[in-house]
């Protein structure tokens, strides 16, 4: 059989991070998932309180206004290469940023977050496939393995250990939607091998601006379309969760994690979220773990952990 290896991580376009802990790719891909965990759940109880696009143009306007203090000495350096490649940071700005956000939460209107999840556990599949036809990426039969088995972990915590959960699921054109969202993604995490050499926060700030630009018409579209904000204390604090977390903390630590060990090596970790959701769920609601949560976590943790294991040799 033909020997093939992971794809190394960026380098033509590393960044410069200053802090110790960002050397962790999977401290990082871990903290990335957990704060994605409550993205979904969020994104459903706002279904009818908040406008999905709206408060897509907030959660990336709001992570531009806080780092902006600390950007702009790098963002003064760094704007020379920002400017050289503008191109192939609009393509992030809109994959990865705009159409990411406010495609999950439109879907997230008129589908459920179990669904949500049964569409998430595609992406690491979807990250190899987009590698490959767009880059040439190779993949170990031990990354293959590892997505099958994490994915399989998923699955068992979706269907609550029965089979006939998975077949009794309704789809509807939101899961259509969510499932074109979970091919943007992947593609925005292909992608970011392409990155200039850039400090970190200029990258984040400009994608965050990037985002707010692409967004603000069709969030001013909805307003005058008369589906406006209900500025009570749950949309306040759905803005600050969604603005902070997912914005800014996952973001920050999925990029560098892809960074450190490549995009389908990272993928895996995605299989994190309902661990993390369910564990969260069982400290703020609780609820208690069954078995199959435990039989779920323990063929994920598995599955991320052969999917991540750099493959030096062939494989026969």
């Amino acid at each position: 059989m033909t020997v093939i290896t992971n794809p190394e991580p960026t380098k033509t376009a590393p960044l410069h991070w200053t802090v110790r802990g960002f050397a962790n790719p999977y401290l990082l891909l871990t903290i990335a998932a957990l704060c994605w965990s409550g993205n979904h759940i969020a994104g459903r109880a706002m279904g009818g309180h908040v406008p999905p696009l709206s408060i897509s143009a907030v959660r990336w306007l709001i992570p531009a206004l806080l780092i902006w203090p600390w950007v702009r000495p790098h963002l003064a350096r760094d704007w020379p290469a920002i400017r050289a490649h503008w191109k192939i940071m609009l393509w992030l700005g809109l994959t990865g940023g705009a159409l990411f956000t406010s495609l999950q939460y439109v879907g997230l209107q008129y589908t459920s977050a179990l669904n949500v999840s049964v569409m998430n556990s595609l992406v690491p599949v979807l990250i190899v496939a987009t590698g490959a036809l767009t880059f040439r990426d190779r993949v170990s039969l031990r990354q293959i393995g590892g997505i099958a088995l994490s994915s399989l972990g998923v699955l068992a915590i979706i269907a609550h250990g029965r089979f006939a959960t998975l077949l009794s699921l309704d789809f509807n054109w939101g899961d259509l939607l969510i499932l074109f969202n979970m091919m943007v993604f992947s593609v925005y995490a292909v992608y970011l091998r392409l990155l200039p050499k850039i400090h970190p926060l200029s990258f984040l700030f400009v994608l965050a601006v990037l985002s707010t630009a692409i967004t603000v018409p069709f969030a001013m579209a909805e307003v005058a379309a008369g589906v406006t904000l209900r500025l009570d204390f749950w949309t306040l604090a759905s803005i600050a969760y969604v603005s902070f977390f997912p914005g800014l903390v996952a973001f920050a630590a999925w990029n560098r994690g892809v960074e450190l060990i490549g995009a389908n090596r990272s993928g895996p970790f995605l299989h994190l979220v309902p661990i993390c959701t369910a564990l969260v769920g069982g400290v703020l609601l609780g609820e208690h773990l069954a078995l199959y949560h435990i039989a779920g976590f323990v063929l994920i943790i598995a599955g991320v952990w052969l999917a991540a294991k750099r493959t030096e040799g062939a494989v026969a």
